[in-house]
């Protein structure tokens, strides 16, 4: 198994939160994490978002009413999670689901940068 999807926290229960627009996971180790669906689909794995290489991420514009349609298990080490804006590529696996919600403050701090120097908005 490829380094990227080695996990040391494994989910033990996830919810897709609808009205709250959010992922919900608790994992083996006691700690639960709630990722909004917007933060989900900005840092999509998917090479849409990461780019092919080194610096070649995209920033993802106009998502702010984003919601989620699907989870779907892809073997036990990832999900495929399916947006309103048919995005549904990039497996999420569970470590990078696990550093997403731990990460999720710095994240979005970066994300909001991005969009203001790009002169982009979280608005559709």
């Amino acid at each position: 198994m490829s380094e990227d999807f080695a996990t040391k926290h494994w989910p033990i229960e996830i919810r897709v939160k609808t009205e709250e627009k959010r992922l919900e996971i608790d994992f083996d180790n006691g700690e639960g994490i709630s990722i909004p669906a917007e933060l989900l689909r900005v840092e999509s794995p998917s090479a849409e978002v990461q780019g092919h290489g080194p610096n070649q991420k995209t920033t993802v514009a106009g998502r702010r009413h984003v919601n989620i349609i699907g989870v779907e298990p892809v073997g036990n080490y990832a999900v495929r999670i399916r947006f309103d804006d048919l995005h549904d590529t990039g497996l999420f696996s569970w470590r990078y689901l696990y550093e997403l919600g731990s990460g999720q403050d710095r994240l979005w701090e970066d994300y909001l940068t991005r969009l203001e120097e790009q002169g982009l908005s979280r608005e559709p």
